[in-house]
């Protein structure tokens, strides 16, 4: 399948050779209104194209010397972008970064091309930010995507949420969530609450109570004491919570203490800590939570798939494109922002540029040396092949008008002089 690449190239071949074809259909005419001077008797015509075939020989000689030798005959001097090409590439890279990687020129060219500017305007028209919201949708996405292996991901994730478990402490989350109930009359509230809630339950499961103690009694006291024993557990544990609710009453006091103790356990005891976070550790490490990790990346990756097969509703695009061109638009109306990107490429980036200026001249050289000549040639040919033909044409015009000024010149000598 051709590219747009490919397209024009064929079409700078068909026009390179249109314009070869037309300089030597000149060079043909020449010839022809030579053969008419000479058949004919014509000094003048003679003279004119005499001149203006040396003129186009010379020059076709010339344009066909840069790229390959002339007739295929190895000719001193000439195929000179083939052979030279390693010369042409060190020329190059010095030219480059000594002429073109230049502080005074480059800044003037910074100031005055303003880049911040035109790369915000440009971002914030919503074809461009589409485009490259599409690119990126399209190809870099799906990408990275491929090129990411499931396995890594997933052993990156369990690691990170490992290491971040790790560096919790549960103990302080765990005091700040208890904290209010060292705090006003939520403490005492939840606290009357849950027994409340005791003595309800002891009263709806007496008969379990019952049953409990006469499966503890020893069997010779044929249930005798069951009674006696069930009553006096039961109501000492109602008088018990009911005590407990009181205010102020010593169980209660003894309750409030244990709240605090272990609210400052769980504060600033290492042990504590310790205990917590491993119970909390140890669920994590369960294969139910450690299956469920493993499919946060299949999961996210499904959604990013699924999303970006929708072409152009992907919401992923639209945020992209959204993103981009808000980003456009802030740039564009900040001029702080302005400033500091312009002083950026201007002073840092320009910089590090020039301080590589070597490095990037070496580039271009190696880059060109490890062209082949014979391809290079060909290119260079095919981009200023077109217009160095009107070399030749120019050669065969031009001398033809010089032959006729030698002419005029020697008529008039031996006219007027001899």
């Amino acid at each position: 399948m051709e590219t747009s690449i490919d397209q024009e190239n064929i079409s700078k071949k068909k026009a390179l050779n249109k314009m070869k074809g037309n300089a030597l259909a000149l060079l043909g005419v020449a010839v022809l209104l030579f053969i008419i001077a000479i058949y004919f008797k014509i000094p003048m015509l003679q003279a004119f194209s005499e001149a203006a075939m040396v003129g186009g020989i010379a020059d076709w000689f010339a344009v066909v010397a840069l790229f390959r030798h002339p007739l295929g005959i190895p000719i001193w001097h000439t195929a000179i972008i083939p052979t030279k090409k390693n010369e042409i590439g060190e020329n190059l890279g010095n030219f480059v970064s000594e002429e073109f990687l230049n502080r005074e020129k480059l800044e003037i060219k910074i100031e005055e091309f303003n880049f911040a500017t035109k790369a915000s305007e440009w971002l914030s028209h919503d074809e461009n930010a589409n485009k490259i919201a599409n690119l990126v949708a399209v190809n870099v996405i799906p990408g990275v995507l491929k090129t990411l292996k499931d396995e890594d991901i997933k052993h990156f994730i369990q690691t990170q949420f490992k290491e971040k478990l790790e560096a919790i402490n549960f103990g302080e989350w765990v005091a700040l969530a208890l904290e209010p109930l060292q705090k006003g009359n939520v403490k005492d509230e939840l606290l009357t609450n849950v027994l409340n809630v005791m003595s309800t339950e002891l009263s709806n499961n007496k008969d379990l109570i019952r049953r409990k103690v006469k499966e503890s009694t020893p069997f010779l006291s044929f249930g005798l004491a069951d009674k006696s024993i069930t009553e006096g557990v039961f109501n000492g544990l109602a008088d018990f919570l009911n005590e407990a609710k009181q205010p102020g009453s010593a169980i209660r006091v003894k309750i409030d203490e244990y709240v605090y103790d272990f609210l400052d356990k769980v504060k600033n005891s290492e042990e504590m800590r310790v205990k917590i976070n491993t119970m909390i550790l140890g669920f994590a490490g369960k294969k139910e939570v450690q299956d469920y990790i493993n499919g946060i990346w299949d999961e996210i990756k499904l959604s990013i798939t699924n999303d970006l097969e929708k072409g152009e509703e992907s919401s992923i695009k639209k945020n992209i494109s959204g993103l981009i061109q808000g980003f456009g638009n802030g740039i564009k109306e900040d001029p702080v922002m302005i400033d500091k990107i312009n002083n950026f490429i201007k002073n840092d980036l320009l910089s590090i540029l020039l301080n590589n200026k070597k490095v990037i001249g070496d580039l271009i050289s190696s880059t060109v040396k490890s062209w082949d000549g014979k391809e290079v040639s060909e290119k260079l040919e095919l981009e200023i092949g077109k217009d160095l033909q009107y070399i030749r044409i120019n050669g065969t015009l031009v001398g033809g008008l010089i032959g006729i000024l030698i002419y005029f010149v020697e008529w008039t000598y031996h006219y007027f002089v001899m």
